[in-house]
């Protein structure tokens, strides 16, 4: 497959990680995502979330397959959609080892570009909390860290989010490129400022790091070459649209 990263409405993205788990045989597959205009996508466990009645409202807010909490999407981020056999050997471990080869392998993608990426087995995130207990926002993806998801300077730049079924397993990742806009998230749910300004504290992009204007590309190269590695060709992927 060519690298590409395809800019689409954030709807287009849910609606082809709903589709590509519908087909009875799973075969691997994984599209590259990024997004002209924002969107918040709540986990699925948050579709009955009350959001503020305001008329003037915009921002659209959608629900997607997977769990974990609301992320605000946009052209600050690049994400993955990564579909799985449920046999596959790097999902069949369970719902947290199989997030272990992701983490990894997004981690090292970065740090080819010069970021300084980290990434904490559950053993050593169970240390980290210990040591040093942080208060979570556990209503926003990046308001926390689960294991596999990747830091940089102890401050998350990376989540990541699955749905498991009987047929196959879908991953996906969201990569921070550029400094996301928290306290429109936060409006648009209703949450206080105080949580955008914690967001801002224990977040981090890869502009920090480098120019992703220069670098999203060689990014996307790396990633596609990680998913080649380590998964089945996709050419051969679920019937779903390109």
């Amino acid at each position: 497959m060519t690298p590409t990263l395809l800019t689409v409405p954030a709807l287009v993205e849910q609606w082809w990680n709903d589709r590509v788990l519908q087909d009875p045989i799973v075969t691997p597959v994984w599209r590259l995502w990024t997004y002209a205009q924002p969107a918040v996508v709540l986990g699925l466990a948050q579709r009955g979330m009350r959001l503020p009645v305001r008329p003037d409202a915009v921002l659209p807010v959608m629900v997607r397959c997977s769990g974990g909490g609301a992320v605000l999407v946009g052209p600050w981020m690049l994400s993955m959609s990564v579909a799985l056999p449920v046999e596959h050997p790097l999902v069949s471990d369970g719902v947290v080892a199989s997030y272990a080869w992701l983490g990894r392998g997004i981690a090292q993608a970065l740090e080819g570009l010069g970021v300084r990426a980290q990434v904490l087995s559950p053993e050593q995130l169970h240390a980290r909390r210990a040591g040093q207990p942080v208060p979570t926002l556990d209503w926003a993806c990046f308001g926390g860290v689960s294991p596999w998801e990747v830091l940089a300077h102890e401050r998350k730049l990376v989540g990541l989010a699955q749905i498991r079924r009987r047929n196959g397993v879908l991953l996906t990742a969201g990569i921070l490129l550029r400094s996301c806009p928290w306290e429109t998230l936060c409006e648009r749910l209703g949450r206080p400022g105080s949580d955008a300004a914690r967001l801002r504290q224990c977040t981090i992009s890869c502009e920090e790091f480098v120019d992703t204007a220069l670098q999203t590309q060689a990014l996307v190269r790396s990633l596609h070459a990680m998913l080649g590695m380590e998964c089945a060709p996709s050419d051969q992927g679920a019937r779903v649209p390109g």
